[in-house]
């Protein structure tokens, strides 16, 4: 009898080791991060990605996107900076996840979010934008999304989708943000401030619309769970309104 209470003992000890090891492998699985690229989950099903430029006037800038996965798909907001990072990006999808890129959004049309779109188009991968994000890339001699739309967007994911919305000009003409409904997540882009940030780049932007924007945005999901800017880490609704802020015109 104690003979079969000591190996009872050491087989319940062995299953909590393997389940733990198992933890700490999905957890290790769910995080990565090399000198071009940071991945971070952020649900179960959303994770951040944040690559990097280099400018004279800010150093080295983290620029984030987004990843949704579902069904073993993903779509993907914002491209990482430059075309060898979006492979990088690509290839721990496909090998972490498992999952397949069935498509990525421009969310305007400045090179910290479509720098590294020539990868996705090279692949064949779906490639989304605003017309006017398209117009605006042309102009600048830019890789282009070669799937336009006007103002609202609904891009599938297995039995689900997200919503895209242009509600206003403000760091760009053109920019959009991403609403994951099953998730409560919203991808604000550079059109969103992280808490404590300064006004920034202002070159594309229309400052006095720029409050109106976002005021409009949270009218239309006061209740957010996770709020992703362009720059910065994650919050809540808090940054919607450090941003309305920020940018009121007194």
């Amino acid at each position: 009898m104690l003979l079969f209470k000591h190996i009872k003992f050491l087989l319940a000890s062995l299953l909590i080791l393997v389940l733990f090891s198992c933890k700490e492998d999905a957890e290790s699985a769910a995080n990565y991060e090399t000198s071009n690229l940071k991945i971070e989950e952020l649900t179960d099903n959303v994770f951040v990605h944040t690559s990097y430029l280099f400018l004279p006037e800010y150093g080295k800038v983290g620029c984030n996107g987004m990843i949704y996965i579902h069904n073993n798909e993903a779509l993907i907001f914002d491209t990482p900076t430059t075309d060898s990072v979006s492979i990088e990006l690509i290839n721990w999808i496909e090998k972490e996840l498992e999952c397949n890129v069935i498509g990525v959004l421009a969310t305007h049309f400045h090179n910290d979010c479509l720098g590294g779109l020539k990868a996705f188009n090279d692949k064949g991968i779906k490639s989304y934008g605003n017309n006017l994000t398209i117009q605006l890339a042309e102009t600048d001699s830019l890789e282009v999304p070669l799937l336009g739309f006007d103002n609202e967007f609904v891009i599938p994911i297995g039995d689900d989708y997200v919503n895209v919305t242009h509600f206003g000009e403000g760091h760009t003409k053109d920019n959009v943000v991403v609403y994951v409904a099953t998730e409560n997540v919203l991808f604000g882009g550079c059109l969103i401030k992280k808490i404590d940030a300064s006004k920034g780049y202002l070159g594309d932007a229309n400052v006095d619309e720029w409050s109106n924007t976002v005021t409009k945005i949270k009218a239309e999901y006061p209740n957010l769970k996770w709020v992703v800017p362009g720059h910065g880490k994650p919050g809540n609704t808090d940054l919607l309104d450090y941003t309305i802020k920020l940018f009121s015109i007194e």
